[in-house]
């Protein structure tokens, strides 16, 4: 359809549908999440190999070690064999961020969103592939997540539970950062 002034649009003057709007809500989103799951499952896979059968693991500098650990808690090595309500919460929380994903229009919040639920979804995986107690998987979410940061004064953690942390921290940022005032154009 011709413009006013005569002149046919070109496609990136065209209005955005709605599969233009899906991909800018979810698509920066979805490559966070993907690029949060392959460092963290690549990341994982690594210490597994490598720090199974050292019991010092590697000293990196000051207090940080690599040494692996295996969680059937949550994040940072708490709440010890809760990991089918802690996995179920997860998922609760990953279906919740990509539902809430739908009114963010801003930047931040959506790398913020990407990091929880690729975090999530990494530690899930954990659950969901990898083996329980004993060596066994105990059922569906019995795995145990793989965690290998040791800071001697912190729980071990890996790169799933940090992007969890990041994300949330820089979703309260923007939640505050949102404007309070109220928009002229809505009186």
């Amino acid at each position: 359809m011709a413009s006013p002034d005569g002149d046919v649009p070109t496609e990136l003057e065209a209005a955005p549908g709605p599969r233009n709007g899906l991909l800018a809500t979810y698509g920066l989103i979805a490559i966070i999440v993907v690029v949060v799951l392959v460092a963290d499952q690549l990341t994982k896979s690594w210490a597994v190999s490598r720090l199974s059968n050292d019991l010092d693991g590697i000293h990196i500098v000051g207090s940080l070690h690599l040494r692996l650990a295996f969680n059937s808690g949550m994040a940072f090595s708490r709440g010890e064999g809760k990991g089918k309500i802690i996995g179920a919460i997860a998922l609760g929380i990953v279906v919740a961020m990509v539902w809430f994903a739908r009114s963010v229009h801003d930047t931040l919040s959506r790398v913020a969103i990407g990091l929880v639920i690729g975090g999530a979804l990494g530690n899930l995986s954990d659950r969901v592939f990898r083996a329980g107690v004993g060596g066994l998987p105990k059922g569906f979410l019995g795995g145990r997540v793989v965690d290998f940061v040791y800071l001697g004064w912190w729980p071990t953690f890996n790169v799933a539970d940090s992007c969890v942390v990041v994300g949330g921290i820089l979703l309260a940022i923007a939640t505050l950062r949102v404007p309070t005032h109220d928009d002229p154009k809505s009186a």
